[in-house]
């Protein structure tokens, strides 16, 4: 009889920030929570809106990696993290990172994105989504950007309903998201405090009384009048509203528009056939699958925008359905002087493709295509059985360097890693020594 899986705990950061076509700045440790050291995160999802969208910079971003994408890599792929996925439309752009460890239990199921804008026609509003499988279990990840100003209620509330409606995945056996697992929806959602003016909503700002604006807040009054809006939950909002700041500044808006402060900023998320309760644990019925939110906070200090930008840390709790990865890979310390050996064994589920490929990796790759080498599994076989195949890559493409390296197999049919190996060395070619015969003899 098979041994029950183990539970295993997830922390996973969501940050969400109006950049306002704002180059990074220079230090993001606060945002991305590296100086907590009682953090021990797994996943880091990244959304932003407004990024940089000009001609010239869309050109550059279709050619090159985008500022932001290239400096959140910068940043943590020393730290194992590796970018599994990311989906850009025009100034909204979604990443997800993940140590390097889960990547054979992430599968991507698709990229999305919804334009809102003109009609739907154009992708200034809208939202974007990556679907994928995390160790089994269904999730959807959004990031929105919502119609602007405080009369256009009505239709931020439509543009939610309308990226909603375009979520649905074809050709997976849970097309419908609302069905998934689980959801978060994050973003810049333009909801305003409806009402108070604009120097009760300051005063109260400097009391620190937000408990006065939550009541008019229209997020918290729609959530209220809408059954679905209402399964979508939040933590409390215990920091200051989030716009409009003068950039460069903590500075609440002082130009000639005045506009109120609003919570404009916000994560959501969403448990499959959740009721509401009032607590910020949430269980799935009759599942192995619990969401609790350990931290929803501003980021006062960044000033390079006139949003301010909101991180959520949850820690997802969960009995994976998928506990074996499909490939087990394995680097053999049988050498020659030309190839290195590879041996991989597949479950009995698998199913390969010739478009299927190995890639050597040093440790802290950035992203699955920041590979040293690669090698088609068909083209460069060896051997093959039912379980046990083996590959070579030639050697002249191995680096000769002390630095640590990991393989990944790739799925062309899943569009994921199903297998890595535990980090190694590679011995520089002088590892060869003659033995008294004069042949030369691998040293593992």
């Amino acid at each position: 009889m098979a041994a029950e899986p183990r539970g295993r705990k997830l922390s996973i950061h969501v940050v969400t920030w109006n950049v306002a076509s704002a180059a990074p700045p220079l230090d993001l440790d606060d945002l991305l929570q590296l100086n907590n050291q009682n953090l021990n995160l797994d996943v880091y999802v990244i959304g932003l809106q407004e990024m940089n969208c000009g001609i010239m910079s869309l050109l550059s971003d279709t050619a090159f990696e985008d500022p932001w994408s290239s400096f959140f890599m910068d940043v943590l792929s020393p730290l194992s993290f590796v970018k599994v996925s990311s989906v850009r439309m025009q100034g909204l752009l979604l990443l997800v990172f993940a140590k390097y460890q889960h990547l054979p239990f992430i599968q991507i199921l698709s990229t999305k994105s919804t334009p809102t804008g003109l009609f739907g026609y154009w992708g200034n509003k809208g939202g974007v989504n990556i679907c994928l499988k995390l160790y089994g279990y269904y999730v959807s990840i959004i990031n929105c950007h919502l119609p602007p100003h405080m009369a256009n209620n009505v239709q931020r509330l439509e543009h939610f309903d309308r990226i909603l409606e375009m979520q649905n995945i074809e050709g997976h056996s849970i097309p419908n998201i609302l069905d998934h697992d689980l959801i978060l929806w994050f973003g810049d959602m333009n909801f305003r405090i409806e009402d108070l003016g604009l120097h009760c909503v300051r005063e109260a700002i400097k009391n620190r009384c937000y408990c006065d604006l939550w009541q008019k807040d229209q997020l918290s009054i729609a959530k209220r009048r809408d059954p679905l809006l209402r399964e979508f939950q939040e933590g409390p909002l215990l920091f200051p509203p989030t716009y409009k700041f003068d950039k460069n500044s903590d500075n609440y808006d002082t130009s000639e528009k005045k506009r109120k402060p609003a919570w404009t900023d916000r994560i959501l998320w969403r448990l499959k056939r959740q009721p509401p309760t009032g607590s910020h644990t949430r269980r799935l019925p009759a599942s192995d699958f619990y969401l609790s939110l350990k931290s929803y906070i501003s980021h006062m200090m960044y000033t390079v925008s006139d949003h301010k930008p909101v991180t959520g840390t949850f820690d997802m709790e969960l009995k994976p359905l998928v506990c074996v990865p499909l490939i087990t890979l394995v680097p053999e310390g049988l050498w020659t002087t030309e190839d290195m050996l590879i041996s991989y064994f597949l479950t009995p589920d698998f199913i390969s493709s010739s478009w299927d490929w190995i890639g050597l990796y040093k440790v802290g790759f950035r992203h699955i295509n920041d590979y040293v080498c690669y090698v088609w599994v068909k083209d460069n076989e060896v051997s093959f059985s039912d379980e046990l195949n083996q590959v070579y890559i030639n050697i002249s493409d191995i680096p000769e360097t002390k630095d640590q390296f990991l393989l990944c197999y790739y799925s062309n049919n899943l569009r994921s890693v199903v297998g890595i190996s535990n980090p190694f060395e590679i011995q520089p070619h002088a590892f060869l020594e003659k033995d008294p015969l004069g042949e030369a003899q691998p040293q593992i």
